[in-house]
């Protein structure tokens, strides 16, 4: 293996590991094992544990953002409903790394916190482009309306999205009623969108 295919490959095993353990749980030593290469080796990649851990959350924050990521051509609503089925699929099927995102935040870790953080930037910002085509205006009190939605939209997700008695469609609804539902909040005379 190249260099470059070997940190790859490392990167990958890593990422597959936050399926089933937390991120503080993921060592240099279980990584290189896993691997079947020397732990020096691991170090000489990511430097550090904490060098390893956030390129781990941040190659799962870019997979997750990329596989969620809106579809311009679409119509406001309609891009909305199609981004958060393709989340609470993604969130499905990536159940314990999108929890290791989740729990990052609250990580010790500033390059780690700094991380997700962007992914919630992003994820804000993808609703407040559908929000201002929609027509509502924005204000600081719409960017804390948002941000407050990212994090209840991550607890739903952590908590339901794999449920089986949930189903995923009946979530997505709920959880573009719930966007939806945020922004009109802001000004309860305003006309209410059309959320399924």
């Amino acid at each position: 293996m190249s260099p470059e295919e070997r940190r790859q490959q490392l990167i990958a095993l890593g990422v597959e590991s936050l399926a089933d353990r937390p991120l503080e749980a993921i060592t240099i030593e279980d990584l290189a094992a896993r691997a079947g290469v020397s732990p020096g080796l691991v170090h000489y990649y990511f430097g550090s544990r904490q060098g390893l851990r956030s390129e781990l959350v941040r190659t799962a924050r870019d997979a997750m953002l990329h596989a969620t990521a809106p579809r311009p051509e679409l119509p406001p609503l309609e891009r909305l409903r199609d981004t958060l089925d393709r989340f609470v699929e993604f969130v499905r099927e990536h159940d314990g790394t999108f929890y290791s995102l989740v729990r990052g935040a609250a990580s010790g870790d500033e390059q780690v916190r700094t991380t997700v953080q962007h992914a919630r930037d992003v994820l804000a910002g993808h609703l407040r482009e559908v929000v201002r085509e929609l027509g509502v205006d924005k204000t600081p009190l719409l960017d804390v309306a948002l941000r407050s939605w990212i994090s209840f939209a991550e607890q739903a997700l952590a908590e339901a999205a794999t449920d089986p008695d949930v189903e995923p469609a009946d979530l997505a609804a709920f959880l573009e009623r719930s966007a939806l539902g945020v922004v009109a909040a802001l000004d309860p005379a305003a006309r209410p969108f059309g959320a399924r």
